[in-house]
């Protein structure tokens, strides 16, 4: 929506000026080119003293902070500023006076045969010219510009209304991406179709629910009758596009609420029918996978972030729908990642991930209701059901042969029947990898098996190879500054302790860091969970430790590394294989190379 800088006073000239802008706001051919634009009603902005508004080709609308009028004069100055945006009338012309002169007076003949507002008194003028702007500004060129069509212009006498800045100047982040003229161009098919339902007379006025089936709903549609993956998902949804319950909720473009079954659309945004199956397919895909649920203590803005890159990704190369036209977060380097992985990423880039906006807007997740869904006694039985029915529309999709889907996409769906994976499991399959179950042999050197029906024949028992212990060791790297839990490193070491022995690791590399380096040399894994004493509690330094292992001659060259930390730490250099163990909810500041696995 609009975003207005207005004095917090409810003035009599303030409320004429939300009036008229929540009545263009109302109107289908307006509403798309005002939720667009931006508004500054404030003292000093590039508006003349005796001016109405000057509207600049990013879309600002610099309007007089203290001119008192009425709510339909505004409306006409508004209007006026805003179809110089829809009408491409932003062309450097060698003469602009002329030019500026040439839009304004086909701009007031547009306005007047639509009856919308009405003129300033300053701004009537009921002897106009014909034509269109180029024959104008070629009249006005040969000869002058009347005397009488001089001031039909909002920013007053002697100024032109029409401001030209340079991109330095651009003041609203998204404006360069906006298409002006397809908005204007989807509001009068908008506004069409509402005059016909008028005429027919299903509708009482012209207004933006005026149609009868919005792209919206034409796209739900396709999804139920075609689209088996996500036709069960978007049935138990209702579309919601009230362009004043979007500006309520602050959705730019869309939004979704997994505990109302609610899609919101904010209609006054011109999607086209094939943009809407994108966005409503982004929604749908949110809640069905559990993106909510799947933060588990992550930044909620960042995490829902990185959850559209994948989404959007998957949708890209599904082909469903069409990218709107401003834009969305894809970033095809981040194919086959997961949303976990992506979030690792981007959170060792603050100052660039937090200027993205999703659909709902800077700086706002798009997942509304997550809070009142898992505090209610529903909770279960609504994730039963976008479960089922993602599950279930996939195997509909595939049994039907209805387009391809990506790998990664597939995996997610049939993980949700799964229940995910404990820290302490994911920290035993990695033990697994590295320490294989040592090879047995069979021995006669000490006291060997007897079986009671044949105790005179003495038989072999297994015993392991003792050559295979040598080099079956790793390092642990522990944070122990004082931002470590002690909780978590209990854990932490009773899991490392317990896993060694069940593995017959006899020994582990301990190095405990905080300011400094202490090296506590080979510990036999019980000792790791009943005699440690652990040092220091300083700041954080853990380079220096992974660089001790390194070089350290007595130590594998093949030995995996654990590091176990809170997340507070600087960028690490690793050169072996490796892993992380790290509360949830904390993150590292870089882009991790091994596992993270993440303690409860």
């Amino acid at each position: 929506m609009p975003r207005k800088r207005s004095s917090p006073g409810l003035d009599e000239a303030s409320r004429n000026f939300s009036a008229a802008t929540d009545a263009l706001l109302r109107h289908p051919l307006f509403a798309p080119l005002l939720n667009r634009a931006h508004v500054i009603r404030t003292a000093g902005n590039a508006c003349p003293e005796d001016g109405w508004v000057a509207v600049t080709q990013h879309g600002d609308l610099h309007v007089h902070p203290r001119r008192r009028a009425e709510s339909d004069e505004w409306t006409y100055v508004i209007a006026h500023a805003l179809l110089h945006l829809g009408l491409n009338h932003f062309q450097q012309q060698h003469r602009p006076d002329e030019w500026n002169a040439a839009c304004d007076v086909f701009v007031t003949r547009f306005l007047a045969d639509l009856k919308i507002g009405r003129p300033p008194e300053q701004l009537r003028e009921p002897d106009l010219l014909g034509g269109t702007e180029d024959r104008l500004y070629n009249q006005f060129c040969a000869d002058e510009i009347p005397k009488h069509l001089r001031n039909l212009g909002t920013a007053g006498p002697k100024y032109l209304d029409m401001i030209h800045e340079s991109p330095g100047q651009q003041r609203w982040r998204n404006s360069n991406s906006v298409d002006w003229q397809a908005l204007l161009a989807y509001g009068l098919k908008q506004a069409v179709a509402g005059a016909i339902e008028v005429a027919a007379g299903h509708a009482q006025s012209l207004s933006l629910s005026s149609s009868s089936k919005s792209p919206a709903q034409k796209a739900r549609s396709w999804f139920i009758s075609s689209y088996p993956l996500l036709g069960a998902m978007v049935a138990g949804f209702d579309l919601v596009e009230d362009s004043s319950v979007c500006t309520r909720e602050s959705i730019s473009v869309a939004a979704v609420n997994a505990f109302t079954k609610e899609i919101f659309i904010n209609s006054v945004f011109g999607l086209s029918e094939e943009e809407c199956r994108f966005v409503i397919a982004h929604e749908v895909l949110h809640v069905g996978l559990m993106h909510g649920a799947r933060c588990q203590g992550r930044d909620p803005y960042l995490w829902n972030i990185a959850c559209d890159f994948v989404v959007n990704g998957w949708l890209v190369e599904m082909g469903v729908g069409s990218i709107p036209r401003f834009g969305a977060l894809h970033d095809p380097e981040l194919r086959g990642l997961s949303a976990e992985s992506v979030y690792d990423r981007i959170v060792t880039d603050l100052r660039r991930y937090r200027k993205l906006g999703t659909f709902r807007g800077a700086g706002l997740g798009e997942m509304l209701g997550e809070r009142d869904w898992r505090m209610s006694s529903d909770a279960q039985d609504l994730d039963d059901f976008y479960k089922r029915a993602l599950t279930q529309g996939l195997e509909y999709h595939q049994a039907a042969g209805r387009g391809y889907l990506p790998a990664g996409l597939i995996e997610e769906i049939r993980a949700l029947s799964q229940p995910p994976i404990p820290w302490d499991v994911q920290l035993a399959n990695w033990f697994d990898d590295y320490f294989d179950p040592l090879e047995k042999r069979r021995s006669y050197a000490r006291p060997s098996r007897r079986q009671a029906a044949t105790p005179a024949i003495p038989r072999p028992r297994h015993v392991p190879f003792e050559a295979s212990l040598e080099g079956r060791t790793f390092g642990v790297i522990l944070d122990t500054s004082g931002s470590m839990d002690r909780v978590l490193l209990a854990k932490a070491l009773g899991a490392i302790a317990s896993y060694s022995m069940a593995r017959e690791v006899p020994a582990v590399r301990v190095v405990f860091c905080d300011a400094t380096t202490y090296d506590q040399g080979y510990m036999a894994p019980e000792a790791i969970a009943d005699r440690v004493q652990v040092r220091g509690r300083g700041g954080t330094v853990l380079q220096p430790g992974i660089d001790l292992l390194h070089k350290a001659e007595d130590f594998p060259i093949d030995g995996p590394l654990l590091v176990i930390t809170d997340g507070g730490c600087d960028l690490l250099q690793i050169r072996r294989n490796h892993a992380f163990l790290i509360p949830r909810g904390r993150h590292l500041p870089f882009a991790p190379t091994g596992p993270v696995f993440r303690i409860d």
